[in-house]
């Protein structure tokens, strides 16, 4: 099991080698790789009047310099067709589409064509067995560097819910399946101007999804203060309690994919 985190905006270049450093010596400990994730735009905001990011000409030095001085790979989002090739060449390891734009055509070819690895999340308004036709997107540029990733469904206003099913029909496909499990808390749009989420729910579904056998990632956004971070603070984890929701899920992994069955 690999592990996918990072805090969900990048916010400076002390708070991400901060947060690296401590994510990094958490999974040094317990034997497991991560990719850092952050991102230098939010551009699927619930409101204009909410922070964005710190833009992409400094977010990408800035993840450069984790990646070199922690020698890890990382992961940032794209909204735009023009920013797949920007990112690729600042040494970018893993494009990741947000779940808004997982049918967006000429973005996912455009992240295809630079060679880089893939974390497409699922829609919220898309049943998993349709992500296929996201992956052959993908896979039309000659890159099958390709990760399904599920966040939930939309259920009713402001709500979202992880049908387990869904891990094992993606994983249907062949491409590897990361369990967004912070996301996956999210309460869309649920404070008015902002998003609203449950962190504590976070450890529950993602021993669920990792009890399922077929999560070859779980992605987990982390901050060292998330009631005071500039986006999705509900549904972060604190870095604190990192390694004790890591230490179940490595455990139930073990578990899970040494059975025959």
């Amino acid at each position: 099991m690999v592990l996918i985190a990072g805090p969900c905006q990048i916010e400076s270049l002390d708070h991400t080698l901060e947060t690296a450093h401590s994510i990094k010596e958490t999974c040094d400990s317990l034997g497991i790789k991560f990719i850092y994730k952050s991102s230098f735009d939010k551009a699927n905001r619930s409101s204009i009047s909410t922070q964005r990011g710190i833009g992409i000409d400094e977010g990408l030095r800035i993840l450069n310099t984790v990646k070199h001085r922690f020698g890890v790979p990382v992961l940032t989002d794209i909204h735009e067709s023009y920013q797949a090739e920007l990112c690729a060449t600042a040494g970018i390891d893993v494009l990741q589409i947000p779940a808004f734009l997982c049918r967006q055509t000429d973005l996912l070819l455009a992240a295809g064509a630079t060679g880089c690895a893939i974390n497409v999340k699922k829609g919220q308004f898309l049943a998993p067995h349709d992500m296929k036709n996201v992956a052959a997107k993908i896979a039309s540029t000659g890159n099958e560097r390709i990760m399904l990733c599920e966040r939930g469904y939309t259920h009713g206003y402001n709500n979202l819910v992880v049908d387990m099913r869904s891990l094992p029909i993606m994983a249907g496909t062949g491409y590897p399946v990361v369990f967004d499990a912070t996301h996956s808390v999210q309460q869309p749009g649920g404070l008015g101007s902002v998003s609203g989420g449950d962190r504590t729910m976070v450890p529950y579904l993602a021993r669920a999804a990792v009890a399922t056998g077929c999560v070859s990632a779980v992605f987990m956004e982390c901050h060292q203060d998330p009631d005071n971070a500039p986006s999705d603070g509900p549904n972060m984890i604190t870095l604190a309690n990192l390694k004790t929701v890591l230490e179940s899920l490595i455990k139930i992994d073990g578990i899970v994919k040494s059975s025959p069955n």
